[in-house]
C-alpha cells in the first residue's frame, strides 16, 4: 500500500515543539543546545512520519530502528519521543534528576523508545551495521536509521562501517548526516570534510544531498529509501538553524532573559511563555 501523504503543517509544528523543549531543558542543565535544535526537522518527518514504531509497546519487534549515533544531542530525541507519545511531555523537566528517565546521553536503559545507548562519537553507524546484518539473518523487513554528526564522521569507526554496510549490500540501512558545519569550532576548519557525498559514494553507499530544514525535501527524500539496490542509503542534511543567538555554539545555557527571547523567535505563544 502506498504512504499516507505528509501532513507538512503538522511536521512543522511538531519540529517547533521540539525546539521549545531543547531550550527549555537548556534553561534547566546542561544541555548539547546546538546540534539538537539542528536536527528538529528531521526527527520531526522520522517519527511523526516515516518510522514505523508503536508507543504503546517500545520494543514492537516489527519496528524501525533509530539509533542517535550523536548521543549527546539526546535532548531533541526525548522531545520527538514524547511528542508521539511514549512518554508524558512533562517528565522533560526531569532531565538530568537522579533517578528519572531523561538522561543526559541516549540511554536504552531509561528512556522508553531509545533503541541504543550512544554518547561515545563515531559508534552508531557500526551499532546500525550490526544491526542490520542481524535483522537479515531473521528476514526480517524491519529498517535502521542511524543519525550522525558531521564532526564525528572524524572518526575511523565511521569509515570502517560504511565499507562494511557497502561489503554486505545493506539496504535496510540508512544513514543520516547531520551536516550542521559546527563541533566545538567550524568542522571545516577543524577537520575538512569535503568532498563529503563523494567520500560516501566511493564507499559504495547511495547518497543524496538535501536542506535539512526543508520538511518536503526530508519526506520525498525518505520516501525514495532505499535509493538503490543493494546498497547502503545515506542523506546528507544541510541544517544549522535553530534559534540564531546560539545556532554555532556547542553548548549553550539561557538565563530568564534569553530563554524568553528564543521562545518568541520559536513562536511559542505568550501564555506558554509564562510557564518558562
Amino acid at each position: 500500500m502506498p504512504e499516507p501523504a505528509a501532513n507538512l503543517a503538522q511536521l512543522a509544528e511538531m519540529a517547533r515543539r521540539i525546539r521549545v523543549h531543547v531550550v527549555r531543558i537548556a534553561a534547566m542543565s546542561d544541555c548539547h543546545t546546538g546540534g539538537s535544535l539542528s536536527i528538529a526537522e528531521l526527527l520531526a518527518v522520522l517519527y511523526g512520519h516515516v518510522l514505523r514504531v508503536d508507543p504503546a509497546r517500545p520494543a514492537w519487534p516489527e519496528r524501525d530502528y533509530f539509533i542517535l549515533s550523536k548521543g549527546h544531542c539526546v535532548p531533541a530525541l526525548d522531545a520527538a519521543l514524547a511528542l508521539r507519545g511514549f512518554f508524558a511531555e512533562d517528565l522533560l523537566t526531569t532531565h538530568l534528576q537522579l533517578d528519572g528517565i531523561i538522561s543526559g546521553h541516549a540511554c536504552a536503559h531509561l528512556t522508553p523508545g531509545i533503541d541504543a545507548s550512544t554518547g561515545s562519537l563515531g559508534h552508531g553507524l557500526s551499532l546500525g551495521v550490526g544491526v542490520a546484518l542481524g535483522l537479515r539473518m531473521d528476514r526480517a523487513a524491519n529498517r535502521v536509521f542511524v543519525m550522525l554528526g558531521d564532526g564525528e564522521l572524524e572518526e575511523g569507526s565511521n569509515w570502517e562501517a560504511a565499507m562494511a554496510a557497502a561489503h554486505h549490500g545493506l539496504e535496510q540501512l540508512v544513514a543520516i548526516v547531520d551536516r550542521n558545519h559546527y563541533q566545538t569550532g567550524p568542522t571545516e576548519e577543524m577537520m575538512r570534510l569535503e568532498p563529503l557525498a563523494a567520500k560516501w559514494a566511493a564507499f559504495g553507499w547511495a547518497v543524496r544531498d538535501i536542506d535539512g530544514h526543508d520538511l518536503n525535501a526530508i519526506v520525498e527524500t525518505c520516501a525514495a529509501l532505499p535509493f538503490e539496490p543493494g546498497k547502503p542509503s545515506v542523506i546528507i542534511a544541510d541544517t544549522g538553524k535553530g534559534v540564531k543567538s546560539i545556532e554555532t555554539l556547542h553548548m549553550a545555557r539561557f538565563d530568564a532573559e534569553s530563554l524568553a527571547a528564543a521562545l518568541v523567535e520559536l513562536g511559542e505563544p505568550a501564555a506558554a511563555r509564562q510557564e518558562a
